[in-house]
């Protein structure tokens, strides 16, 4: 199969035409056309009048196959809709030679249904301003395992794609309040499977403004995560089967000191070897809790104080650390 990528953005192009975003002003005019695919010399896939991708032979009720004259087939996995159920398992021989998807949720749901295996090329297209950059683009594609290509880019479907960078077992993701570190945990995990989500924080029934921040949280994790509400991260890291996302280490760490203070040292203890020992992929979300003036009461500064501790230790055992600051990410 002789694939051109002719195009790999929306169906307005990338940066769009009058637009003044500061994605769109970043870049020349025309610098990613429209997505448009051609397979052995012939257009397949192009947006039609109304921006949808159009092209091939529909897949599941949502993707377009192209079968070409060898036999190997290309399928267009866009993102679900929002809110929409997982895709039920279409019948199909096995993995394709190659996937475009819009999205980490797209690539998930592929992976999850056996369109997309470890020789599939994965490329992103329908690529517009909602990326703030090309290399914003190029962080993301390699976190999911996915390529962007340049327009005119020929993919060689015979010859294995690139290998996935390798990435961190542990990662661990420090900010203050609102900072976009929860998105950004979430964000590392989007094109996974599977993925168990770990909510360490009070269960507040009464506290209105606590529930709407818990189903913010929840509208925006992917609706096959699972979700496990426990203050036994030793535990859970333990028994992993999946990736992991723990949020928050701040959350967890506040509970304790409320309903058994007199366990901390010996569960934070546990944490850093279950941490040190995980044998799945984690990404932890934390409070950096000690750039702002010294909180009033003693109970605030022993909380500080014993989080800060806690954050260094677990930093030691991770191969990834970062600061989220108004949803940019700060490496060191």
């Amino acid at each position: 199969m002789r694939i051109v990528m002719a195009g790999t953005a929306g169906p307005r192009g990338w940066p769009e035409p009058g637009c003044a975003c500061a994605s769109c002003l970043r870049l020349p005019r025309g610098h990613r056309r429209p997505t448009e695919v051609l397979v052995d010399g012939e257009v397949r896939l192009a947006y039609d009048t109304s921006g949808r991708l159009a092209g091939g032979v529909a897949l599941g009720g949502r993707g377009r196959v192209v079968t070409a004259g060898d036999g190997s087939r290309l399928l267009y996995w866009p993102d679900p809709p929002g809110g929409a159920a997982p895709a039920e398992p279409v019948a199909h021989p096995g993995p394709f030679a190659a996937v475009l998807v819009e999205g980490p949720a797209g690539l998930a749901e592929a992976r999850r249904l056996g369109l997309a295996g470890e020789h599939t090329h994965v490329v992103m297209v329908g690529l517009d301003h909602r990326i703030r950059s090309e290399e914003e683009l190029a962080r993301r594609s390699a976190l999911w395992g996915a390529r962007a290509v340049p327009d005119g880019t020929e993919l060689d479907t015979d010859r294995p794609p690139p290998p996935r960078p390798p990435r961190p077992r542990r990662a661990l993701l420090l900010g203050g309040s609102r900072s976009g570190k929860s998105g950004e945990a979430e964000l590392r995990l989007a094109a996974e499977p599977r993925v168990t989500y770990v909510a360490t924080g009070p269960v507040l029934d009464d506290d209105a403004e606590w529930q709407a921040r818990l189903r913010a949280h929840r509208e925006r994790r992917p609706g096959h995560w699972e979700t496990v509400e426990t203050t036994r991260l030793a535990e859970v890291l333990g028994k992993a089967d999946a990736p992991l996302l723990v949020d928050g280490i701040g959350s967890w760490l506040a509970t304790l000191l409320w309903e058994a203070p007199e366990s901390v040292d010996r569960r934070c203890e546990e944490l850093v070897a279950a941490w040190r020992e995980v044998r799945q992929p984690v990404v932890a979300v934390s409070d950096e809790a000690g750039m702002g003036v010294v909180p009033a009461t003693a109970a605030g500064r022993a909380f500080r104080d014993a989080l800060g501790r806690l954050n260094q230790r677990l930093a030691e055992e991770s191969e990834y650390v970062a600061l989220v600051v108004a949803g940019r990410v700060l490496e060191f």
